[in-house]
């Protein structure tokens, strides 16, 4: 077993901090670390908060921390950042509106940079929602970077996905092009004092009553951070909706698709792994111009690479 799991197991802060930096840099150890985690797991309530930018994610995070400790319960939050062009870490770092939470030994925050991932997630935030669960937190919160459509991407970490939008944003016209609708557990609307607000309520709730069903309503929370207005409610929504999960099939049929998900990224990395390896030792193969055609050649160095390594594969055995 690997050492960081025994120091885990024993709530060694250090050694959560160092997994977590392990799977980001995707250490060749990583598989054998993630593996003995998996077992670990505690069932902890995993929340994602996606939206625009701006909308006041982080805000409305710092307040549900607060309510989370009020209720003598721990949590972890993974930020997950843009990705700095130069250093290529997170481009906003821990976040400074949770930073009277840094001395809170029940707290704990990372942030995370995207690091060029589709899906606007680090591609390692579903092992370190893992290994944070492993390690004892209560509640796991994820906040995304917010670029419209990538925000799909967190259906396939959390259980509970809430929406956050604000007033005249135009954010309604994002929800209808990326097709968050579909992902939204509840939706929240930050700023809730801003002109605009009732217009944009009667828009989400004929929404919701086009896309509800009838074991679950998707329910609609005003909050004003700055006034730490709406955050009970918000937090008891997102409680009803995680003992709606486990109390009906719907939260085993959303954690089987979820691991489907995974399994199949976890496939595709190893393949564009071993692929990877191959480009580099036979880099003569590209010979990329500004006039090649990517999608033949694409295709001939995959079929090459298949018949090269499957025929190597096939002798080891």
């Amino acid at each position: 077993m690997h050492p960081l799991v025994d120091r885990i197991k024993h709530k060694d802060i250090r050694a959560l901090a160092k997994a977590i930096t392990l799977v980001e840099n995707d250490d060749e150890e990583k598989l054998e670390l993630l593996s003995a985690i998996f077992s670990m797991q505690k069932k902890a309530l995993y929340v994602g908060i996606t939206g625009s930018p701006g909308a006041g994610k982080s805000s409305l995070v710092n307040r549900l921390i607060e309510k989370v400790r009020a209720e003598g319960k721990t949590v972890a939050v993974i930020a997950v950042d843009p990705t700095s062009p130069f250093s290529g870490g997170a481009l906003l770092g821990d976040r400074v509106r949770m930073n009277k939470h840094f001395v809170d030994d029940g707290v704990f925050i990372r942030s995370m940079a995207t690091r060029g991932s589709l899906g606007g997630l680090a591609r390692a935030t579903k092992d370190t929602v893992r290994i944070c669960d492993a390690y004892g937190f209560d509640v796991i919160m994820v906040e995304t970077v917010g670029v419209g459509q990538s925000e799909l991407d967190i259906m396939k970490i959390v259980d509970t996905t809430a929406v956050v939008l604000t007033p005249n944003s135009g954010d309604v016209l994002q929800i209808f092009k990326a097709g968050i609708m579909e992902i939204a557990d509840l939706f929240v609307i930050n700023k809730a004092d801003l002109h605009g607000v009732g217009k944009l309520t009667a828009l989400l709730r004929e929404l919701v009553s086009m896309t509800s069903n009838e074991q679950y309503e998707v329910p609609i929370v005003k909050t004003i951070t700055t006034e730490n207005k709406g955050i009970d409610e918000l937090w008891d929504h997102i409680k009803t909706h995680h003992r709606f999960l486990y109390e009906t099939q719907e939260g085993e049929k959303r954690r089987v698709q979820q691991q489907e998900l995974e399994v199949m990224e976890l496939m595709r990395e190893e393949i564009w792994r071993e692929v990877k390896l191959y480009l580099e030792r036979e880099n003569s193969l590209l010979q990329i111009t500004a006039s090649v055609d990517p999608y033949r050649l694409a295709k001939t160095l995959f079929e090459k690479w298949k018949e090269e390594e499957g025929g190597t594969a096939h002798g080891r055995e």
